[in-house]
């Protein structure tokens, strides 16, 4: 693909872009996207970022942000305004195909060529503007969607990167290899593998139970030799607050950060947005040197298809 592209002429200033990978679902990889996108956003530099939902069939960024309902994309000359989400910050630019249906209860039903022309047009005409960071929360597994993101964004190689995103349990540190291996087949940059339900917080008396078993997530990264970035509790707080963002927003903290953005104060006062902190710090510092490094073996083999 040419580098004089629409797509990289569109994402010309958008300085770095991550894609959250999972092997299957059920590891809780979009809440891990809400998550990062937040914690970047929350840094002292004050970095602009996006979030780019290009989980076609099962878009849920909308609803963890609280933006599900009463949000409807602009047509603008310079192509489609994101949601911001932050407010009158504009600092927090959000898209999903959540956007475009007319009921959030409708269901998208597309083969591989309507998913790519998607992804396509949310990369060549959203109007993302100048972006430190662009996060992209993409489905599970290594399919059509993964396919079209990496040709698309072909021409923007050097600011591509991805965080991998498993469960401790065997069964999703298996799948987890694949989307390793998925990486290495495409030459995509991996900052690191992310553990994520490693234990459950008990709200009263804060001791940790293994529910489902820890550290398998380490052992893998020491393994596939890519950076272990840390380890997250299933955390209560969390999931009320992305379950019903809206609602917690009407309870945030009005001193800090302004009430433009009170999701992000409801955020900061869970158990999660510590853990994280630390995790994104390890991203923010790989992302600063040259290059991301791409892990130089790799304990299985994949194949490239393309379409016909």
């Amino acid at each position: 693909m040419s580098t004089d592209s629409p797509i990289a002429r569109r994402l010309a200033n958008v300085k770095h872009i991550i894609l959250v990978l999972s092997g299957k679902g059920g590891v809780g990889k979009s809440s891990v996207s809400t998550q990062l996108a937040l914690s970047l956003y929350a840094l002292e530099s004050s970095p602009r970022v996006g979030i780019l939902d290009v989980d076609l069939t099962g878009p849920s960024i909308p609803r963890m942000f609280g933006v599900d309902e009463g949000y409807d994309v602009h047509q603008s000359s310079a192509g489609w305004v994101p949601i911001y989400v932050d407010g009158a910050e504009r600092r927090l630019a959000c898209m999903s195909v959540g956007f475009l249906l007319k009921r959030k209860e409708d269901s998208v039903v597309w083969r591989g060529p309507k998913k790519n022309a998607m992804i396509r047009q949310f990369l060549s005409d959203v109007r993302w503007g100048d972006l430190d960071y662009l996060v992209v929360d993409t489905p599970p597994g290594t399919g059509d969607e993964h396919l079209s993101l990496m040709e698309h964004l072909a021409p923007l190689q050097t600011r591509l990167s991805s965080v991998v995103v498993t469960t401790p349990q065997a069964v999703a540190l298996t799948d987890a290899i694949k989307g390793i291996s998925f990486t290495r087949v495409v030459s995509l940059p991996v900052l690191g593998l992310i553990e994520n339900m490693s234990g459950y917080v008990c709200p009263c008396c804060g001791e940790i139970s293994n529910i489902f078993s820890t550290g398998g997530g380490e052992e893998l990264a020491k393994r596939e030799n890519i950076p272990f970035l840390g380890r997250l509790p299933v955390d209560t707080e969390l999931v009320d607050l992305l379950d019903s963002p809206t609602a917690a927003a009407s309870r945030g903290d009005t001193q800090d950060p302004p009430p433009s953005f009170p999701l992000l104060a409801r955020y900061r006062q869970t158990p999660s947005f510590t853990l994280f902190s630390l995790i994104v710090r390890k991203i923010a510092d790989a992302l600063s040197q040259p290059s991301a490094s791409i892990p130089e073996s790799a304990a299985v083999d994949g194949t490239l298809v393309s379409e016909p």
